[in-house]
């Protein structure tokens, strides 16, 4: 009997002393989450992978150490980010599913909303926006009950931001200029203001772009962005000059984001490809065809691009977790240690690199200039289809969409007439897209009879010839 009281006190005291090793402090969590989101936000920016990689295995390691499983989620969590980064889905997906079980379980509702959000983008990237938003719903839903810290405050608007940018994908443009406006008015800064410029350059509002903008300078000088932010800026004050026709201010500005991203060299390459098509379209306003010629160029080449010092990196870091697990495989029943499973999502990222490489060597077997046709014919027959869409459907984004197409044609015709009004530009811009009378009259409502007349009227506000074709007209208008 005596002894089973001694035995029953020990397995007590095992237990508790068990039971006070996993013991960890809210606070030494908090530290914990807080210091690994600020460094990987960090290195994600600015396109480092690898590092983000690196940095998740540290913590991955310190959280086992600690025992705590929702630092493992969010490690798991932001591994998953940089595969949906690397356009790597299936792989994303994955270590979604590692990251659900560790952080859906987790009394920190901080933890719930930071899931859903990247879980939103992942979305989003998929251009599955319905299921975007419905993320992004989630992730608001948790974060009304975190702790009101810091990190969080400056979570909230930019989750409204990402808001506005999922229903400006879905056309609803009301309610994605309520988010942003609203995410603007929490955090004011120079992205923010930004993308209240992009919307307003987008919706052919170029006054109130101007609004945000200079906001967006004034930021600049008190702010101090980093070189991410500032790329932006700097690319989206050069779209706005090059809107209003200022094309100096426009190129200093677009050669200052352009300076900022070749020292940066991203690992993803559409900042500076983006640059590198802005300019040539300047240049092109200009009159200046061989700078034009040049950066179109520069864009056709960025496409192929590969970066050998990264690439070279990220060899590096899929060696070195090979090394580490040279004895260890089997991937195919998810019981793959976790290493490897990083290992795998180290040369997948390398793997962009590989078609990459392979897409450049394919575009220097043909032409420049077969090149540039071949993505521009893309790129116009895509968004051609989509606008014609818009019209069958009478669609009152048609218009909004069809500015995208052709940038400048509407300016055009204000110039011939400033008088016009929006129904007779909707009108021009369907005769554009070379729709007979008898389409039109089909897609909005109409008689054809109504067709034929508007058509005599617009003859006569633009001061087309009698004998010459409408339709040839409206081809020659750019």
């Amino acid at each position: 009997m005596k002894n089973i009281k001694i035995y029953t006190l020990c397995i007590g005291l095992l237990l508790v002393l068990v039971s006070c090793g996993k013991n960890i402090s809210e606070k030494e969590k908090e530290s914990f989450d807080t210091d690994l989101q600020s460094k990987n936000d960090s290195l994600l920016s600015l396109g480092k992978y690898e590092s983000v990689i690196q940095l998740n295995i540290e913590y991955l390691k310190k959280a086992g150490k600690m025992e705590y499983r929702e630092g493992k989620g969010l490690c798991y969590l932001n591994i998953a980010g940089v595969n949906s980064s690397a356009m790597n889905y299936e792989r994303a997906l994955f270590f979604f599913q590692k990251a659900e079980k560790d952080l859906l379980n987790s009394e920190n509702a901080f933890h719930k909303a930071l899931f859903y959000d990247t879980y939103s983008r992942y979305y989003y990237h998929l251009k599955f926006y319905d299921k975007a938003l419905a993320y992004n719903d989630k992730s608001l839903h948790y974060l009304k009950y975190t702790n009101n810290s810091k990190f969080s405050n400056e979570f909230f608007p930019k989750l409204l931001l990402n808001r506005g940018v999922y229903f400006g994908k879905k056309g609803w443009f009301g309610t994605s200029l309520k988010y942003l406006l609203k995410a603007n008015e929490l955090e004011n800064s120079v992205f923010s203001n930004c993308m209240v410029t992009r919307y307003y350059l987008f919706s052919n509002h170029p006054e109130l772009a101007g609004i945000y903008i200079q906001r967006a300078k004034e930021k600049m000088q008190i702010q101090k962005p980093n070189d991410e932010e500032s790329i932006f800026a700097y690319y989206t004050i050069g779209c706005f000059y090059n809107e209003i026709g200022n094309y100096k201010e426009a190129e200093k500005n677009l050669k200052k984001a352009l300076e900022i991203n070749i020292k940066m060299r991203y690992t993803h390459p559409s900042h500076i490809g983006e640059v590198y098509k802005a300019l040539a379209e300047v240049y092109k306003k200009m009159h200046e065809e061989d700078k034009a010629y040049f950066y179109l160029k520069k864009y056709t080449e960025e496409q192929g691009r590969d970066d050998s010092a990264q690439f070279a990196a990220l060899n590096k870091t899929m060696d070195d977790f090979i090394g580490e697990t040279k004895n260890e495989s089997d991937w195919s029943r998810n019981k793959l240690p976790l290493s490897i499973a990083l290992a795998i999502t180290a040369i997948t990222v390398s793997g962009v690199y590989v078609r990459k490489v392979i897409n450049r060597m394919r575009l220097k077997k043909r032409t420049l200039k077969k090149e540039t046709d071949e993505l521009k014919n893309q790129v116009h027959t895509k968004q051609f289809q989509e606008v014609v869409e818009l019209v069958k459907r009478n669609d009152s984004s048609f218009l909004l969409k069809f500015k995208e197409l052709y940038p400048d044609y509407i300016s055009a015709l204000l110039k011939i007439n400033p008088d016009l009004e929006n129904s007779e530009l909707a009108f021009c811009a369907m005769l554009k897209l070379r729709l007979s009378s008898k389409e039109i009259a089909d897609y909005t409502f109409v008689q054809h009879k109504s067709v034929q007349q508007k058509k005599y009227r617009i003859r006569k506000r633009l001061s087309i010839p009698a004998e010459e074709d409408i339709y040839n007209f409206f081809d020659r208008l750019q």
